[in-house]
């Protein structure tokens, strides 16, 4: 049996592309009350997300970077930051960091030619993990965080204002 073929990288490339956009017309304007809300003491606020985007962008730029360039490059084990360290900045300081370092992530992502989906770094933990496959799960990653996101910002901001309409929703922050 032959190993599945990678799967295209520009759908995920695209959606990466579209991230900065998104999350910078979502929270523009949006009160740092509202950035700055916990649901829950273990659950996160709008600017901790937003604080972990910026420390998975700065892991994943690296790792796609290495695999993009690299023969078979060891890929480290992911090490969260303590909630401490994701307190330190705001969420609008997050979010123009984050912006900063995928905008020059999308340059070298659109220079990889697609034949490159492929090529392969080693990680301790998950194996082999393919190009194509690290661009599919951080596009994932973003996707699951703009629901959060979302969610955080429903829950909080708008839900608990809308009266009778309350039974058709019930938020999940």
């Amino acid at each position: 049996m032959q190993p599945l073929s990678p799967a295209p990288i520009q759908a995920p490339i695209s959606l990466l592309e579209k991230t900065p956009v998104i999350l910078e017309a979502l929270l523009r304007g949006v009160p740092a009350e509202v950035l700055q809300w916990k649901p829950a003491a273990e659950r996160w606020s709008i600017a901790e997300v937003l604080g972990h985007l910026v420390v998975i962008e700065q892991l994943y730029g690296e790792r796609l970077r290495c695999i993009a360039t690299e023969d078979a490059p060891e890929l480290g084990k992911y090490v969260a930051p303590s909630e401490s360290e994701m307190a330190k900045k705001s969420a609008r300081a997050y979010l123009e960091e984050f912006v900063v370092l995928r905008r020059p992530l999308i340059v070298f992502l659109n220079s990889i030619p697609a034949a490159a989906a492929g090529r392969a770094g080693r990680h301790a933990e998950l194996g082999e993990i393919t190009l194509s496959q690290m661009l599919h799960e951080l596009a994932n990653h973003d996707l699951g965080h703009f629901r959060q996101i979302a969610e955080l910002y429903r829950a909080y901001a708008f839900y608990p204002h809308a009266g009778p309409f309350q039974k058709y929703s019930q938020p999940k922050p």
